[in-house]
């Protein structure tokens, strides 16, 4: 098929997919290819010789909270020694934000696509501020990893069970609709999703004060659903991959080093550039200064037109990544200058409830000169600090130059 027809069918399959939260499981057992010591994270490839701060600070973490090292020194020995095989989330159908570390015996969220048969998998969300994603990896850090794979991961489990599966296209669709982005703005999502398991948690056989614990951790984690959230969109554009001469985008994501982006026509092919550095508001006591360049996989929110795409739904934001009421509307329609659609699910009440801009295009990119504006957390750059703010940025344009150049080279 040409082009046009190719685009229309992968925003077609985005828009069609039904993705449903139908389970938890341990990562060792559950991701396809998952085997020995291998730690996954966010973004394109890389190895531990270019990795930033956070995600040596985060690995670190990891190599602990599995029990392979000791103390923080025998675990940054080991993490460089070979001994661990790194890999993308990526490319075990799997996301996860800011380093996105998953490690063996972390519990995982599982994801089906019940439109189109695939699955997908993201870990389990700590809150904000000192957590592992961020690169910190403290005592209390690893003891909080702990206790979700001890106590919240059982009952999740249990509890989704019984619920049958959650419609997760629904929760966002309603979250959006209540003033959401689903990407750093997840209140009502996050509610919704409490209301909703609530009923499933309390028949758990399990102490009653676990019970209370688990709904109380969601309760005062807000972007606990952002996880859950990440990992519909991975299931989502996984359905819309490997069509034929298609020019939308099914992948973008960071490692704190480089921004890659996939392409529905290249397939699995990675098209890497620097990563830039967001700018926003810090935490008392941070700067610009210290925020690390843009990390992790939670840009597949804006890949099928939530997070950044939908900004103007969720005008509060700019109380938590900077900017003005009027920059998040601005944002928004700037994007439909780059994507196929209009969302026919995901609607913007500030917009008279036009659909949110779908299906990121690398010929529009590259005409306009636009390149996807990125609402994100942000982490300081040096390693076990954790979180400093939350701020915008965009993706580099030699990203969709290089994916371009590719298509072009390998045309038919």
């Amino acid at each position: 098929m040409n082009r046009e027809e190719a685009n229309k069918e992968v925003v077609k399959r985005m828009q069609e997919s039904e993705v449903y939260l139908a389970g938890a499981g341990i990562a060792k057992d559950t991701l396809p290819g998952f085997s020995g010591k291998m730690i996954l994270h966010a973004g394109p490839p890389i190895s531990w010789d270019r990795m930033c701060g956070p995600m040596r600070g985060a690995i670190i973490g990891a190599i602990q909270y599995e029990g392979w090292a000791a103390t923080e020194e025998e675990a940054e020995k080991m993490a460089a020694s070979g001994e661990i095989t790194y890999d993308p989330n990526h490319h075990h159908n799997a996301v996860g934000p800011m380093a996105g570390i998953i490690s063996p015996s972390m519990p995982v969220f599982i994801m089906e696509n019940r439109k189109f048969g695939n699955f997908s998998y993201t870990n389990m969300n700590e809150g904000l501020g000192k957590c592992l994603r961020f690169g910190a990896n403290s005592e209390a850090v690893i003891s909080r990893l702990h206790w979700m794979r001890d106590v919240l991961y059982p009952v999740m489990r249990d509890a989704i069970k019984l619920s049958g599966g959650i419609d997760w296209k629904t929760m966002v669709v309603q979250s959006i609709q209540s003033g959401d982005d689903c990407h750093n703005r997840n209140r009502n999502c996050t509610a919704l999703f409490a209301k909703h398991i609530s009923q499933f948690v309390v028949l758990c056989d399990y102490p009653k004060q676990d019970l209370s614990d688990v709904l109380k951790f969601i309760d005062n984690t807000e972007h606990f659903t952002i996880n859950i959230t990440m990992a519909m969109c991975k299931a989502t554009t996984d359905a819309a991959s490997g069509i034929e001469g298609s020019t939308i985008l099914t992948a973008m994501c960071r490692n704190g080093t480089d921004f890659g982006i996939r392409v529905s026509g290249t397939g699995n092919e990675w098209f890497v550039a620097p990563a830039n550095t967001p700018v926003g508001l810090f935490f008392p006591g941070f700067t610009q200064e210290d925020a690390n360049p843009d990390i992790g996989d939670s840009t597949i929110t804006e890949t099928i037109g939530i997070g950044g795409f939908a900004m103007a739904a969720a005008p509060a934001i700019v109380k938590f990544v900077g900017g003005t009421v009027k920059d998040s509307v601005n944002f928004t329609l700037e994007m439909y200058e780059i994507t196929e659609t209009e969302n026919e699910n995901f609607k913007i009440p500030t917009l008279d409830f036009r659909g949110s801009p779908t299906g990121i295009d690398l010929v529009k990119v590259l005409e306009t000169g636009i390149t996807p504006r990125i609402n994100t957390g942000m982490a300081h750059k040096k390693p076990g600090i954790g979180q400093v703010g939350a701020g915008l940025v965009q993706a580099p344009m030699d990203c969709f130059i290089k994916a371009a150049e590719f298509m072009q080279n390998n045309a038919k």
